[in-house]
């Protein structure tokens, strides 16, 4: 079994990327393995550990299709609609209190 590379804090050379780092780029991994590790070190505790991807082997990010799109507009309104009194909210339920602001603390 080969070791991944680890790299130190802001070490890592050019074509190496997180997963977030390609999603600003419009790529995803697809399909490859971690090619490469970056660690931060931490005072007392275990470094943090970040894996890298390589650029060349990503490929474009799936476009979101009409479906996706519905669905997706379908769980937000699900979030944002209270059990309780069956209204939207206008902001996301905090699943703390499971029911709308003015549910939980009526005046």
């Amino acid at each position: 079994m080969a070791t991944l590379p680890v790299f130190r804090w802001r070490m890592a050379p050019d074509g190496y990327a997180t997963l977030r780092q390609l999603r600003s780029k419009g790529l995803r991994p697809g399909g490859q393995g971690v090619a490469a590790q970056v660690e931060r070190p931490r005072r007392r505790r275990p470094p943090l550990v970040a894996h890298l991807y390589r650029i060349d082997a990503a490929k474009p990010v799936r476009p979101m299709t009409p479906a996706k799109w519905a669905a997706l507009a379908k769980a937000n309104t699900a979030r944002r609609t209270c059990p309780e009194c069956a209204r939207d909210a206008g902001y996301v339920i905090p699943t703390s209190l499971g029911m709308c602001v003015p549910c939980a603390y009526p005046s």
